[in-house]
């Protein structure tokens, strides 16, 4: 199949714009990407070839021969005759280097506790809770479930499981004892591995104790260990329950890292599906680790000698896993790890943090910076954050507003922005801006990186080199997902029924210009259909937040007997303006002159906050609910669990 990576272009810098390419430099002052259209090239002219060479970086025990196996396609398989071990390779191969003493993680609690882990000490504590877990009975192939908040040992817990074979599951530290008992049940697991409590702006709650009844009802599981965090009442059951600190005081210092197969799977993460059940995406050891130290290596501009790397996702998410643990530490670069809120203890917290431990990088997700908008420049600019040399955006298509901002207040208009577009599914960043050299467009993710090829289709499957079309993957790639835990059909149903098995449908819309940059729309059951014609929700939240009283904004379809669906905007005012009908009327016209008057909202509700994660991803879906009287389900995942409450009045207030 032909490769559809598009040719890279360097359009000239413009400093007077915010268009790029925006140069980045080391302190050598060098541009470390200006050879990416040879690496474009490489990459095309031999795509197996070029992922060979990014798996060739880590160290194998065996070195595999067969870089791809696709014999039983679409279950594709990479490097499969070769072994080496996760855990290993984010730790042994950097202190046998002699990299020992270097920061692995900046670890800022939510009260200010720090803690300074280097990788020699990390790598001592990830041998203990691998014999603990031993002396538990784990062995390769058993899952072990992980509900931590985010504290290093919910890192040493991973790295454990992948160093003896364990695959690991973890839960979001938010969930409810309900959603985490789901998961484990679903996944089998042997081991839980929770916390006496969790805190969250200044409360604890008692993790433990409300998972006991949860509990009971997994005969699978045969032990709990507990990380002792807070003092929080613990119930402990003799026989089943266990210190974490106890079982390392009593293992073995010292436990080799197990050879394992390339594909022998490394971690389950069950998906937050917006209607259907939750799905178990297994990743594999080899073609995991070499997506995500690749992209995190070139996307971000690594230097792993001179960076400190600061990704606010939870550890709960697929972000967590790529890109503040696997990644960073495969690459072997000092990252920062914070326990609290993005507005705690105070919001200017991040910047705080951006500028006490010297950060280079910072990726964090739209939401969240359109926060931080809404919160006042003032609050950024009472510190330090020259250190910062490149911005990362994820999660969401990031609106051009907000990417102005990013650029300006955050990175002073000299730091160069990625926004990433990729997948719990795709394992690792897929279309991004290469730093330096790709020119970027506020509020598209530009190009497939080399070795990714992404194509537009239309609903038949027929190619759009121009418009609006389903988002598709047309090449295999190492990272993949190899299938949804204990259910292939699924697997196949989901990703490769639509267009043959060699296409892995996304589920996202996008548009593809005429410089053939990708501009991501949205999930396809988030695309509106008004009389017809289809409207992108991450359009037109782009549009509303343009308007300069809009802090943040949430757009949703409902049923409309005239319309088919009509369009309801959630808007949180800036600057304390108070939601009148006369802002509305000015939002409804915006929205009319920014995207036609078809896609004006039927509906403005105007709230102090919007449903979402932790990690700052706003949940559509309990909006839609809301908004159809359904019944809105699981909120476990809220940081604010409390702002349905108030949406729910501001719903039933009268349209004005």
């Amino acid at each position: 199949m032909t490769d559809r990576t598009p040719h890279l272009k360097h359009p000239k810098h413009d400093p007077t714009t915010t268009t790029g390419p925006f140069p980045t430099q080391h302190a050598t002052g060098r541009r470390p990407w200006a050879d990416a259209e040879a690496l474009y090239a490489q990459a095309a002219a031999d795509r197996l070839g070029f992922w060979a060479e990014q798996a060739r970086r880590l160290s194998w025990d065996q070195p595999f021969t067969t870089v791809l196996d696709d014999t039983e396609a679409p279950f594709h398989r990479w490097f499969t005759d070769g072994t080496l071990n996760a855990s290993a390779n984010c730790l042994d191969r950097h202190v046998a280097a002699g990299l020992g003493d270097r920061v692995a993680y900046h670890w800022h609690g939510e009260e200010g506790e720090t803690r300074t882990i280097t990788y020699a000490g990390l790598l001592a504590e990830v041998q203990r809770f691998a014999n603990a877990l031993k002396a538990l009975g784990v062995t390769a192939g058993d899952v072990v479930g992980i509900h931590l908040p985010m504290v290093p040992e919910a890192i040493v817990a991973m790295l454990a499981c992948a160093r003896i074979g364990a695959v690991h599951n973890v839960a979001f530290g938010g969930f409810a004892p309900q959603a985490v008992g789901e998961r484990m049940a679903a996944c089998g697991a042997k081991v839980l591995v929770t916390v006496d409590g969790a805190r969250r702006k200044g409360r604890v709650s008692a993790v433990k104790q409300a998972l006991e009844d949860t509990l009971e009802t997994l005969p699978g599981l045969e032990h709990v260990v507990v990380v002792g965090a807070t003092g929080a009442p613990c119930p402990m059951r003799p026989g089943r329950d266990s210190w974490y600190a106890d079982l390392c005081a009593a293992a073995d210092p010292v436990c080799p890292a197990l050879p394992l197969p390339a594909e022998h799977p490394l971690f389950i993460l069950y998906s937050s599906g917006s209607t259907a059940a939750p799905k178990g995406i297994v990743h594999t050891t080899g073609g995991y680790l070499t997506g995500v130290s690749y992209t995190h290596r070139i996307v971000f501009d690594l230097d792993p000698s001179q960076d400190v790397w600061f990704c606010t996702a939870d550890i709960g998410w697929i972000t967590g896993h790529s890109y503040l643990v696997y990644g960073p530490l495969a690459n072997g670069v000092t990252s920062v790890l914070f326990e609290g809120a993005p507005d705690y203890p105070h919001r200017g917290i991040w910047w705080e943090l951006v500028e006490r431990y010297g950060v280079s990088q910072l990726y964090t997700a739209p939401t969240a910076i359109r926060a931080a908008m809404n919160w006042g420049e003032e609050l950024p600019g009472r510190h330090d954050l020259s250190s910062l040399r490149l911005l990362g955006s994820v999660g969401e298509p990031i609106n051009p507003t907000a990417w102005q901002w990013y650029h300006r207040v955050i990175g002073d208009g000299r730091c160069p922005i990625v926004d990433t577009w990729w997948q719990t599914e795709t394992g690792s960043i897929m279309i991004a801006p290469l730093p330096g050299t790709t020119g970027t467009k506020p509020g598209s993710a530009t190009r497939p990186l080399p070795g990714v090829s992404a194509a537009l289709v239309d609903a038949d499957g027929a190619p759009v080199t121009e418009g609006t079309g389903l988002l598709t993957l047309t090449e295999p790639w190492p990272s993949m997902l190899r299938t949804l835990y204990g259910d292939d059909e699924r697997y196949v149903k989901t990703y490769f029924s639509h267009f043959g098995e060699d296409t892995y449908v996304v589920g996202d819309a996008a548009r593809l210009d005429e410089d053939g940059d990708f501009w991501i729309l949205g999930r396809t059951d988030d695309v509106i259909n008004v009389s017809g014609h289809r409207l992108s929700t991450a359009e037109m939240e782009s549009a509303v937040a343009a308007h300069p009283a809009v802090a943040d904004v949430a757009v949703v379809a409902v049923p409309d007997e005239l319309t088919g669906q009509a369009v309801v905007a959630f808007v949180t005012p800036a600057d304390g303006r108070p939601g009148d009908p006369a802002l509305e009327a000015e939002l409804r016209e915006h929205v009319s002159v920014r995207i036609g008057k078809l896609a004006r909202p039927k509906k403005i509700v105007f709230t102090a906050g919007l449903p979402k994660t932790r990690s700052g991803k706003i949940m559509r879906r309990l909006l839609r609910d809301l908004l159809t009287g359904q019944e809105a389900g699981d909120v476990t995942t809220l940081g604010e669990p409390g702002v349905m409450a108030a949406l729910t009045s501001a719903i039933t207030q009268p349209t004005h």
